[in-house]
């Protein structure tokens, strides 16, 4: 009797110009992917092309396709990976440990995110793909910046790089006390962090922190997660002179 293949899950993602996943959140799922062993092919969209895609109805990435199935919003993907796939590594052990993850991205996102968001909006800009070029800055400097021009919003960001690097000091306090966010092994708050990074370090032209950072202990080690799927030789050094995206066997000492 033969055996049926299982096709990889489809996972929509938003690329640079360079080819590089941009959304944090299509991060996350990237790692929550080679967490739970399953393989998975990246279709790349533009920011303009995720409403033609599935027929359209949908306005952000990620999104995967699963047999038939479509499920859109990291959080309900990792939940369905984890009630679909049961045998495999679990993203939450315990509902105790989603709680913690979901508390700690709300943190991330109004303590730490929007402060490199104002540092890095006009980068992204200046990498997108060019027909996302035009939606971008009208959508930012609409929706989110309060009419401000992308070049306002930069100016002057280098005065602003401390604030940035002082609001990850509670992340330093954990990782003094465990190896991982998660404890003694990574798990999905890792990867809703290491996200965050990822996301800075494929657009910044400003790198966020000092190359003697205590966080490059973790951060190299998340990178090398799963094959070093944090590895890329286009992403863009997180401190000066510090290559995010070399391979781990050049990687270099912070």
């Amino acid at each position: 009797m033969s055996q049926v293949t299982r096709l990889p899950i489809r996972l929509y993602d938003v690329v640079l110009a360079n080819g590089v996943t941009l959304s944090p959140f299509v991060w996350r799922i990237r790692y929550a992917l080679a967490h739970k062993g399953l393989d998975y092919e990246i279709e790349p969209v533009s920011f303009t092309g995720i409403r033609k895609i599935l027929g359209g109805g949908y306005e952000q990435v990620p999104i995967i396709q699963d047999h038939g199935r479509v499920i859109a919003d990291s959080w309900k993907i990792a939940q369905y990976l984890d009630r679909t796939y049961t045998e495999r590594p679990l993203l939450f052990r315990t509902y105790g440990e989603y709680v913690a993850a979901r508390f700690f991205d709300r943190w991330m996102f109004r303590d730490v995110v929007p402060h490199m968001y104002h540092c890095y909006v006009l980068d992204n800009y200046n990498q997108a793909l060019p027909e996302d070029r035009e939606y971008l800055r009208e959508s930012r400097e609409r929706t989110f910046l309060g009419g401000r021009r992308l070049e306002e919003v930069v100016s002057g960001r280098e005065k602003r790089l401390p604030a940035i690097r002082d609001s990850l000091q509670p992340l330093r306090v954990q990782l003094a006390e465990t190896p991982w966010l998660g404890g003694l092994r990574p798990n999905y708050v890792d990867f809703c962090a290491l996200s965050v990074f990822l996301w800075a370090a494929a657009i910044n032209t400003l790198p966020p922190l000092e190359r003697s950072d205590s966080l490059f202990d973790w951060l190299n080690r998340g990178f090398d997660l799963y094959g070093g799927l944090g590895r890329d030789e286009r992403l863009h050094p997180l401190a000066p002179g510090y290559p995010t995206g070399r391979p781990p066997e050049h990687r270099l000492t912070a």
